[in-house]
C-alpha cells in the first residue's frame, strides 16, 4: 500500500521559545542549519511521500510555505557568486515535495488539527508527523511504519521507552509483542498519572492512519487538557482495524523545547565532517569549567 500524503501539524504559539517565536514559527527554528520541518519532510520524501499538508496558525502560512517554494532572487544571487553547492541545495528544497498549508483558526488539540486535513487527504491512508520529534535512523522511520500498515491493515504509531517523569505528559500504551520492532497495541491512554500508566512506552510523533480516523475524531469528546486528543480517537480502533506500534531504532530528540533543540543541533553538527572536529574541541574546553 502506497502512502502519498503526510499531515504535519505545526500550529501553536511556541511559548517555550519566547521571545524568538514572537516573529519566527517554532518549527522553522534551526536544528543546526535546517529547521525541524525540513528534516521531517526529508524523512517523508525518503519513504515515497509526495504531498505535505501543514496545519498552521494564522500568520504561519507565509513563512512556512516560503521556505519550501522557489526563491528566484536568492538563486540568482548564489549563481552570480558561483556558489553552486548552495544553489543546488536551494533548488532541492523547493523541489522536495508538494506543500500546502491549512490554517487552524482555533487550537483544540492534535485530533482537531489532523481533522483539518480531511479534505486534502481524501480517501487514502496517510502519515502524520509531529515536527517537534526529530528522528535520525538508518532508514526512514515512517517508511518502516508504512510497511507495518501494509502488512496489518491497521493504524500504526511510533513507540519508545520514556522516563517516569515523562509519562504524565505522553500518550502511553499497553502492548503485546509481535517481534523485536512491532507490537499490537491493546490499550492507550493520553497523559496518565504515573500510577495509572500501563507501561513506560510512549507514542512518538509518527503515525500511519486510515481515513476512518476522521469520522472517529469528529465523534471523540474532549479529553486531557479539554482538547480533542488524537490518541483517544486511535484507541477506538484497537479492535478494528487494529493499532500497532513500531519500536523505532536510531536516535530521537524532542526539539519542542529549547534544551532539546540545542541537543539536536549539537548532534546534527557532530554528524557534519566540516564542523565536527572544531565543535568537539570547543566542547572539550568548555566542559572543564
Amino acid at each position: 500500500m502506497t502512502i502519498r500524503k503526510a499531515v504535519m501539524p505545526v500550529a501553536g504559539f511556541g511559548t517555550r521559545f519566547l521571545p524568538v517565536t514572537r516573529a519566527v514559527p517554532k518549527n522553522l527554528l534551526p536544528v543546526f542549519d535546517r529547521p525541524s520541518v525540513h528534516l521531517c519532510v526529508e524523512e517523508a520524501v525518503a519513504a515515497g511521500i509526495e504531498d505535505i499538508i501543514f496545519i498552521v496558525s494564522e500568520g504561519q502560512e507565509e513563512p512556512i510555505a516560503r521556505y519550501f517554494r522557489p526563491q528566484p532572487a536568492l538563486e540568482e544571487a548564489l549563481a552570480s557568486r558561483n556558489n553552486s553547492a548552495a544553489l543546488e541545495q536551494m533548488r532541492e528544497i523547493s523541489g522536495m515535495a508538494n506543500v500546502v498549508c491549512v490554517t487552524q483558526t482555533e487550537q483544540r488539540g492534535l485530533g482537531h488539527a489532523v481533522l483539518m486535513a480531511r479534505e486534502m487527504v481524501g480517501d487514502e491512508s496517510f502519515a502524520v508527523f509531529l515536527p517537534d520529534d526529530v528522528i535520525w535512523a538508518d532508514s526512514p522511520t515512517i517508511g518502516e511504519m508504512i510497511e507495518v500498515h501494509r502488512k496489518t491493515g491497521g493504524n500504526v504509531v511510533g513507540l519508545e521507552e520514556v522516563s517516569d517523569e515523562d509519562v504524565p505528559s505522553k500518550g502511553i500504551v499497553a502492548i503485546e509483542r509481535m517481534s523485536d520492532t512491532t507490537s499490537r497495541i491493546v490499550g492507550m491512554v493520553e497523559k496518565p498519572a504515573l500510577e495509572d500508566a500501563p507501561s513506560n512506552l510512549a507514542i512518538v510523533g509518527r503515525y500511519v492512519l486510515g481515513t476512518e480516523i476522521f469520522d472517529t475524531i469528529e465523534n471523540t469528546p474532549a479529553g486531557a487538557l479539554d482538547e480533542i486528543q488524537l490518541t483517544d480517537a486511535i484507541a477506538r480502533h484497537i479492535e478494528s482495524p487494529g493499532v500497532y506500534g513500531y519500536h523505532f531504532g536510531g536516535e530521537h530528540q524532542d526539539v519542542g523545547n529549547p534544551l532539546g533543540a540545542l541537543k539536536a543541533s549539537v548532534k546534527a553538527a557532530l554528524d557534519r565532517e566540516e564542523v565536527a572536529e572544531e565543535l568537539k574541541s570547543w566542547l572539550s574546553c568548555i566542559v572543564r569549567y
